[in-house]
């Protein structure tokens, strides 16, 4: 049998399929979550089924669980993305997901949940923020990072999405250098999840997850402002998914 594990998120769905020892991951799917979650689940369905696996075990996560009625069980965020996490990073360790439309904190100690934060919903420090900020100033996510880079950051004091697009647009009218606006929004999502995680921070690993691991910058600037060094891999944006499909 093999194991399956759908990570239907508020932005992005992910799913990842495990062998029969839950040992290796033989594939992984990345697709937009999109207007209606029950579609995404169908449009999973059909890709699942299109990979001829036999047998199959599955199960959902993710805000969009219930839009998964073909998963033999459901299972919160916290436990699969905790246990993904273990899998790809197997020790002790702070866990920071960025997701679109939260973030979590979760502190993982003799491989179990010990204790878990997550923020608002309406905080400006998740990928939603940088997706609105990145489409106001005409850029994709990748330019934005780049732009970030070069520039020097202007304050964004605003805790609110709204509020805080806002801000940009009166900067842009200003004529603020869209390479310091960049730089600006970037760091203020830093700050708001090094805040965040400050309150749960304890000794061992930070690792990263979510739609920002793949993002050198962010996780040099991240590792500046908590003052360690945080770590990711490669497939931890799947770690939700992972998670699930070791549940399965």
């Amino acid at each position: 049998m093999k194991h399956v594990g759908i990570d239907i998120g508020s932005t992005a769905s992910k799913v990842a399929i495990m062998d029969d020892d839950k040992k290796e991951i033989l594939y992984t799917k990345l697709l937009p979550s999109g207007w209606n979650s029950r579609e995404t689940g169908e449009e999973i369905k059909k890709w699942i089924e299109s990979l001829n696996l036999g047998d199959v075990g599955i199960v959902a996560t993710g805000y969009g669980r219930i839009s998964v009625p073909y998963a033999d069980k459901t299972v919160t965020e916290i436990t699969c993305h905790a246990k993904g996490a273990l899998f790809l990073n197997p020790k002790d360790m702070t866990v920071i997901d960025i997701g679109g439309q939260d973030t979590k904190v979760i502190v993982v100690e003799d491989d179990m949940v010990s204790d878990f934060l997550m923020n608002d919903k309406c905080s400006a420090g998740t990928g939603k923020f940088l997706e609105v900020m990145a489409n106001r100033l005409g850029l994709t996510l990748h330019e934005m990072f780049e732009f970030a880079k070069k520039g020097e950051p202007v304050p964004i004091s605003s805790v609110c999405t709204v509020f805080a697009e806002s801000e940009i647009i009166s900067l842009m009218g200003k004529g603020t250098p869209r390479e310091d606006i960049a730089c600006g929004v970037v760091q203020s999502i830093v700050k708001k999840v090094a805040a965040l995680s400050s309150k749960r921070l304890k000794s061992g690993d930070v690792f990263l997850t979510g739609g920002f691991c793949d993002s050198d910058y962010v996780i040099g600037e991240l590792s500046k402002e908590l003052g360690a060094t945080v770590h990711t891999d490669p497939r931890a944006r799947f770690a939700g998914a992972i998670g699930a499909a070791l549940l399965a």
